[in-house]
């Protein structure tokens, strides 16, 4: 695996012309005005200064547009994004300028020729969120050790879907010599296997912070003899056969009328029957393809259409074995926004054969 992958991170902004600053006894209305006629403004006194106006920026905007229909949504988000975007704050040796600021690693992990620049406070607030995540590690169920995922990777924050892949792994009886997961992400899925025998897993991902988070956490420990990674799009680098290939693809469809597609979420149309076409060319004559998947498309009524499903019906090259379903736990009182869909939601594991 090359060592000189780029990685994605916010882009640096090496300097300012004609900033507006902005600390507590700023006026908010003007400086809001400001943010309207496309003019930065600079958080120079205290860090909650720019938790301040990232507020009043949202009570502004509600105030301003209706925000009731899936369309004014997406405006109100849009124009969001565009104006908390150019509020920003400086960075000088890798330290943010302002007072009682959270001291956050990535900036000098990610940027290390880079000491002195600015970000917008919005990209600072998603560093230092990923940064705690990176920091204090999260605990997964299935596993042992937390996972420490890295900046601009997904990792799970519900883990019904995982806990059905370890009930699965316990019945397995199949032979554990090779495994390939597709879209190893934070690992845990190639971890599980490890943890459950599997000699060798070859993880692939086409995010290059997943590759190198992955490599880094697993250093030169046993776990980097047995996970293998490669930075590309399905099996990448990966064509020689396999007794077992697990795939934990995006749930949902692409749609024209979400902005900033994240693969990690959401799939395009060509994403399945790629891979399958790939898939079959790589499973072991008696090989089982295991794929995670959920009904949440059809729920949320997104797509009638079923991926597995419809490869079954049409694809010709696999046969369905079994397909395991478990109902996801009732969301918490936080999560009321997707409270009504969440009690008929169920994860799947579909496990299929060669035909």
């Amino acid at each position: 695996m090359s060592t000189d992958i780029q990685i994605n991170k916010p882009a640096p902004i090496a300097s300012i012309k004609e900033v507006a600053l902005f600390d507590s006894t700023s006026d908010i209305e003007f400086t809001i005005k400001t943010l309207e006629a496309d003019k930065p403004v600079l958080i120079t006194e205290f860090y909650s200064d720019g938790l301040l106006l990232l507020k009043e920026l949202k009570m502004h905007l509600k105030r301003k547009l209706s925000n009731k229909t899936f369309k004014e949504q997406r405006e109100y988000r849009a124009e969001y994004h565009k104006l908390s975007n150019l509020i920003v704050i400086e960075i000088v040796a890798h330290r943010l300028t302002v007072k009682k600021a959270p001291a956050i690693g990535w900036l000098e992990k990610l940027y290390p020729e880079t000491p002195d620049f600015f970000l917008s406070f919005s990209q600072i607030q998603g560093l230092n969120s990923a940064w705690q995540w990176y920091k204090n590690g999260i605990s997964i169920p299935v596993l042992r050790n937390k996972v420490h995922p890295y900046y601009g990777t997904y990792f799970p924050t519900r883990f019904d879907h995982l806990e059905l892949f370890e009930q699965w792994l316990k019945r397995y009886t199949g032979p554990k010599k090779t495994a390939i997961d597709v879209g190893v992400g934070s690992g845990i899925l190639a971890f599980q296997m490890v943890k459950h025998g599997f000699q060798k897993v070859f993880g692939t991902d086409t995010n290059p912070n997943a590759i190198v988070g992955l490599t880094e956490f697993m250093g030169d420990t046993k776990l980097s003899r047995k996970i293998e990674l490669d930075l590309g799009h399905l099996f990448g680098n990966f064509d020689k056969q396999t007794e077992l290939i697990v795939f934990n693809p995006p749930w949902l469809p692409e749609s024209r009328s979400l902005d900033n597609i994240d693969q990690a979420i959401y799939y395009n149309k060509n994403l399945f029957p790629d891979f399958f076409a790939a898939a079959k060319k790589r499973l072991l004559p008696d090989g089982k393809l295991v794929l995670i998947f959920s009904n949440l498309a059809q729920i949320t009524k997104v797509t009638k259409e079923h991926p597995i499903e419809k490869e079954l019906a049409e694809g010709g090259r696999f046969q369905l074995e079994k397909c395991y379903k478990k109902t996801v736990k009732a969301a918490s009182d936080k999560t009321k926004r997707d409270a009504h869909w969440r009690a008929s939601e169920e994860v799947e594991l579909w496990v299929l054969t060669n035909n």
